[in-house]
């Protein structure tokens, strides 16, 4: 796969991640999969294996009582990466978080092999989500 395909198979995610279509998801993700969530919070961690990242999208629109939004800002495609730059919108508790993330997916021969989320406001994200 190219650079192209790439992109569009991350645009197909975040077009599922956003209907809540886990099926579509998982056929997305290879099954040994790695998701990174920096910071320290309840939610931060490695999620190791499809099934564990899939339990953790779930977790930020159960949490937000399904607020969870995201808006794609713009894309970098390469061969090996894929870069997107989004907004995150959610509620909880009272309290609105809007702010920027990137994420960087690697994918390797049509699936998303691994994820790592980088947060704008790291704090802002471990004191959201807690």
């Amino acid at each position: 796969m190219g650079a192209q395909d790439n992109a569009a198979l991350v645009r197909r995610g975040y077009e599922a991640f956003t209907a809540g279509d886990m099926n579509t998801l998982r056929d997305l993700f290879a099954e040994d999969a790695v998701w990174h969530v920096g910071g320290t919070g309840r939610l931060s961690g490695d999620k190791k294996g499809r099934d564990a990242i899939l339990a953790y999208f779930g977790q930020l629109y159960e949490r937000s009582n399904g607020s969870m939004r995201v808006t794609v800002e713009d894309v970098a495609q390469g061969d090996r990466y894929t870069v997107r730059v989004q907004l995150s919108h959610a509620e909880r508790d009272g309290k609105t978080m809007d702010q920027r993330q990137v994420i960087v997916f690697s994918i390797v021969d049509g699936k998303v092999t691994e994820g790592t989320e980088m947060q704008e406001e790291t704090t802002l994200v471990t004191d959201f989500w807690s």
